[in-house]
């Protein structure tokens, strides 16, 4: 059964979905401030690889850890749940399936734990 990240077309397609995700997250007043400091391509390449990963796809993601990278951001559920309703947004936006999309949801949601209040 293939993964989801050969089922969107692997790190080309993921790429264009990061790009329209961060469109949605510069543009969201609620997570954007996060970002002003960032090298946007930097973090395109790195959300990548991530997210490719995080897919099925290959491990090519060589950021630190998800505790580490977000260290002294103070992130609260507000700005996760905006963010994984950009990623929802920007996977809807490229036809990925809605159960493909929960999936992918799902995995980030692992995440929560690591990247709140830290």
């Amino acid at each position: 059964m293939p993964s989801i990240y050969e089922k969107v077309g692997g790190e080309p397609a993921i790429a264009k979905v990061v790009d329209y995700f961060y469109d949605l997250v510069l543009a969201d007043q609620t997570v954007s401030q996060f970002f002003e400091h960032t090298d946007m391509d930097k973090q395109r390449k790195h959300q990548t690889q991530f997210i490719s990963f995080a897919l099925g796809g290959p491990n090519q993601y060589t950021g630190g850890s998800m505790a580490k990278a977000h260290e002294g951001m103070h992130l609260e559920p507000v700005h996760f749940n905006a963010i994984v309703g950009h990623l929802r947004a920007a996977l809807a936006h490229y036809s990925v399936s809605e159960e493909d999309i929960s999936q992918a949801i799902e995995k980030v949601e692992t995440l929560r734990g690591d990247i709140l209040y830290k």
